[in-house]
């Protein structure tokens, strides 16, 4: 459907990349985040964050079409290349295609920091302004600008980008308005001379790329119903890994806020442990265990550099360990609500379900022989030293996996990812042929087990609670079922979906917890949080009201299919961190969990 010429900052934003770079682009076909090198880098592009609005606001590239009426946007399907048309009242106007370059070359995977622009007249004779305003600096600093005969070079402190074209260079530099009678492209990215015609070069790494992603999303195991919400969800994880290390990003930005003006703004461009185990489980359903491996990589990588068995619970990209917190200034943030984080508090906490999380993420490669490298008996040790502080710190104080910054307890969720660890590593060692590995890691389980049961059970809520000996209620109780811990029949595990229904959920909403935090009730639901109950009716035998809320959450995406962290509850407008990993994961859970079978449709 055609969309408002100006609908305002919003997060109807498309998503492109190609697992080194990405950007969001607007329904106008505005360029208004991307972060180079890469995902964690200075933002070259930072509009998001940017309140002076406006079409073509500075720390944007967008091509503008005069009187302009309406838009359209949508992404070329199995692929993660975006068509923007830019339409005036007559009808006449352009065509804008984005993708970063992605495919084999050479035997390996060709992707580059680079993003791609092809722009073409679909009728009429249209007239545009072409802006390419990249900043440095978290757009505190404006580029020198040099022109050649077919490019533009922007020298900013942390380096020099190069655009080629073949628009008149001057009109682009100048923002001048010219008649659009023949396709052009843009290339923007390292200080590089094209070996190729510009046109030629757009139009061989746009087949190249799309072919890329159709032969990608054709290996897919889908679930027979809700194809194509799980492709995009997909190919929207994929993007979220950065290749060259396998870490794997929990959203692409920084700072976009939970609620209106709440201030719970929080830079999410790092790798979280928890996150990365949930969207490599989620990928591998679909039987695309590439991702898996790459990730693995990195994730020993974290594991035998542990601090004496100490792991936190975020990294960079990179394996940064310090992740320093910052406010940047000069920023107003979204819509104007601050503050716009760089770096996260976060990695200096003390968060238990870690360890469960590692040992969850990487036990399928014990199992799998589809893998190049299965995991061996150095992996299996590897992971005995994540077993045994699991073990040391069950029943600990922690921070939890909501990160609480003001107060610690024996959460409940750290607790059950703990067990998962030790659970897991009875099972691998069981098929490794170990049999008293086997036999240590079942008792360790079985008593944190016991544990759990014991001191994080309400009779008076008739429900699990968040901590031990605690009284309130917190949805990641719903994770019981899904880790193993209980039988979804279990009566214990159907009152507490019940109470965290009763407690926590408005229509097919749900919010994280129902007590305060450091910033006071939470306002929005958290869209996995709504997953999670889906997934949890699903298993209790609730299907037709699970498929329901289903459909609901599947309708609160954006125009291409995507999800952000936060929902309003009052409202369904996105909010949080873009696009966010956790909430495809819950899209790609779902629909495997309440499809129906191939079988019966064929």
């Amino acid at each position: 459907m055609p969309a408002p010429a100006d609908p305002g900052r919003t997060l109807d934003l498309a998503l492109i990349g190609n697992c080194t770079i990405s950007a969001l682009i607007d329904r106008r076909a505005a360029i208004v985040w991307c972060c180079m090198p890469r995902f964690d880098g200075d933002p070259v592009f930072h509009a998001l964050l940017d309140s002076s609005g406006g079409p073509s606001p500075a720390g944007s590239l967008s091509v503008e079409l005069e009187g302009l009426a309406t838009t359209e946007q949508s992404y070329e399907h199995g692929t993660a290349i975006v068509r923007t048309r830019l339409l005036d009242a007559a009808g006449q106007g352009i065509e804008i295609t984005d993708f970063a370059p992605r495919f084999f070359h050479r035997d390996r995977v060709f992707r580059p920091a680079q993003l791609v622009r092809r722009i073409r007249p679909l009728s009429g004779h249209p007239r545009v302004r072409i802006r390419v305003q990249p900043r440095g600096e978290w757009g505190s600093s404006a580029p020198a600008i040099t022109r050649g005969s077919n490019h533009l070079r922007y020298i900013l402190p942390s380096g020099t980008l190069r655009l080629t074209t073949n628009a008149p260079p001057t009109y682009v530099a100048e923002g001048t308005w010219f008649s659009l009678h023949a396709p052009v492209s843009l290339l923007f990215g390292p200080d590089e001379t094209l070996s190729g015609g510009i046109e030629e070069t757009a139009r061989d790494f746009h087949e190249q790329t799309s072919l890329y992603w159709r032969y990608w999303t054709r290996r897919l195991a889908l679930p027979l119903e809700w194809q194509e919400a799980v492709i995009r969800a997909a190919i929207t994880l994929k993007l979220c890994q950065f290749e060259e290390t396998g870490a794997i990003v929990a959203a692409m930005t920084t700072s976009i806020p939970e609620a209106p003006h709440s201030g719970r703004n929080w830079d999410y461009r790092f790798c979280w442990l928890r996150d990365a185990f949930f969207v490599v489980r989620a990928l591998n359903s679909l039987s695309e265990v590439g991702t898996m491996e790459d990730y693995l990589r990195w994730l020993y990588d974290v594991v035998r550099g542990a601090d004496k068995g100490h792991v936190q619970p975020l990294y960079g990209i990179g394996l940064e360990r310090s992740l320093p917190e910052a406010i940047v200034p000069n920023l107003a943030g979204y819509r104007g609500m601050g503050p716009v984080r760089v770096g996260n508090q976060a990695y200096e906490h003390f968060q238990h379900d870690v360890y469960g999380n590692i040992v969850l993420g990487a036990a399928q490669a014990f199992h799998d022989h589809r893998l190049f490298r299965r995991a061996d008996a150095s992996d299996f040790a590897a992971l005995e030293a994540m077993g045994e502080q699991a073990w040391l710190l069950h029943d600990q104080p922690d921070a939890g996996m909501w990160e609480l910054r003001t107060r610690a307890r024996v959460h409940t969720s750290s607790a059950l990812m703990c067990w998962a660890a030790c659970d897991r590593l009875a099972k691998i060692a069981r098929a490794v042929m170990l049999g008293d590995r086997a036999a240590h890691w079942a008792s360790r389980a079985a008593t944190i087990h016991a544990r759990i049961g014991e001191q994080a059970w309400s009779e008076k809520r008739q429900s699990f609670v968040e901590s031990f000996g605690g009284t309130e209620l917190d949805a990641s109780l719903l994770l019981m079922a899904e880790v193993g811990f209980l039988p979804p029949g279990d009566p214990r595990f159907k009152s507490t979906v019940s109470a965290l229904e009763d407690a926590l959920c408005d229509g097919p909403y749900m919010r994280r917890y129902e007590a305060a935090d450091d910033f006071g009730p939470p306002e929005s639901s958290f869209n996995v949080c709504s997953f999670w109950r889906v997934d949890a009716l699903a298993r209790i035998g609730q299907t037709e009201r699970a498929r329901e809320l289903f459909e609901a959450l599947l309708a609160r995406r954006n125009h291409v299919g995507l999800l952000s962290e936060d929902m309003s509850r009052t409202t369904g407008e996105l909010w949080g961190n873009f696009p966010q990993t956790y909430s495809m994961v819950g899209i790609i859970n779902g629909a495997v969990r309440l499809s129906s079978r191939w079988e019966d449709a064929v």
